[in-house]
């Protein structure tokens, strides 16, 4: 953050969860506790009052819970959140809901200070903090449609022979909105990199085959990539393409601190299909992606960026927009219908 303290609000309605989180996060260099909230109306309250850098939010509350509390920050007073809590946050169920009212992390609560792993567990607290203290958030409008201009038409050359898409913070939801709105008869394959927490990504899948019309699954090695089905990267693994048209799995480094990486994909799409190829930026921090699009854009294929206005975090859109690699720049409600038109065979 800079030489200034990070600003915390504590909300949590058990005295003893909220006395341990001070004590760990007070503990910690660079962060200062300024409230703590023993319920939901209370955090959406303090937080418009004190404004703090970050929110720590349980979710189990009386009155107004967690979910609810942050949907209020969000569309009130823009903070970063971060869900702490003694539920299964490994459960999909519970960090989608969580991640859908505009949480940026969830993470377990700790244990106390005489349990084995306290220390760590501490120590990953404060970096959560510290990460995610300095996203710049986007309002959330409750139904509310976000004002577009649509751009010239473009005439489409070359139809679409595969989408490569990435996304970080904020991208479970909005990929969740994208493949919603493409049919179960989608004519090319998808391509996914999704940066979450190693042992999502089958649970992340599973969800997202169970809630949207199309097939989505874990990618494989050595696979034929299919017409009408989402592959999303394994976890710790780049996904990519091979000239064959098969899934491609590496353990080669990160890029740029990513395995997978947008870039990893990107690249490998752009190499195989050239001007077949279409790459989706979605919202999340960093840079990953801008150099795979580079290479995506140079082998003729099509660059697609999500707008701020409709981005949880405008980092990894952001830097392609700015670099001026990207053929649109679309809201998320509009890129779907736009990635239907750039694979429909000309009449």
């Amino acid at each position: 953050m800079s030489a200034f303290n990070i600003r915390v609000l504590v909300a949590d309605d058990s005295p003893t969860a909220r006395a341990l989180l001070v004590g760990m996060l007070s503990a910690s260099s660079g962060i200062d506790v300024v409230g703590q909230a023993k319920n939901g109306l209370e955090a959406v309250e303090m937080t418009a009052r004190l404004k703090p850098d970050l929110v720590t939010m349980d979710i189990e509350m009386p009155g107004l819970n967690g979910y609810e509390a942050t949907r209020r920050i969000m569309s009130e007073c823009p903070t970063p959140i971060v869900i702490v809590s003694s539920l299964d946050v490994r459960s999909v169920e519970i960090s989608m809901e969580a991640l859908q009212a505009g949480a940026l992390e969830v993470i377990p609560k700790p244990v106390g200070p005489t349990a084995p792993g306290h220390a760590a567990q501490a120590r990953y607290l404060a970096a959560t903090v510290r990460a995610m203290s300095d996203v710049r958030l986007v309002r959330r409008w409750p139904n509310a449609a976000v004002p577009y201009k649509e751009p010239p038409a473009l005439p489409v050359t070359q139809r679409a022979k595969v989408i490569a898409i990435a996304a970080s913070t904020g991208g479970p939801v909005a990929l969740h909105k994208l493949l919603g709105g493409l049919s179960k008869e989608f004519p090319v394959p998808i391509l996914i990199v999704q940066h979450m927490a190693t042992g999502f990504g089958d649970g992340f899948a599973t969800w997202l085959d169970s809630t949207v019309p199309m097939p989505v699954k874990v990618a494989r090695l050595g696979e034929p990539v299919l017409p009408g089905v989402a592959y999303l990267a394994p976890d710790s693994r780049h996904l990519g393409v091979s000239d064959r048209s098969t899934i491609v799995l590496s353990d080669t480094p990160s890029v740029g601190g990513f395995r997978p990486s947008a870039s990893f994909l990107f690249e490998s799409a752009g190499r195989v299909y050239g001007a077949g190829a279409v790459g989706v930026i979605l919202t999340g921090m960093g840079s990953d992606g801008l150099e795979g699009m580079r290479s995506l854009k140079a082998a003729g294929g099509y660059v697609i960026a999500q707008d701020e206005a409709t981005c949880e975090i405008f980092g990894m859109p952001g830097v392609v927009v700015a670099a001026g690699i990207a053929d649109r720049v679309l809201p998320l409600p509009r890129i779907g219908e736009h990635l239907v038109a750039r694979t429909a065979k000309a009449s």
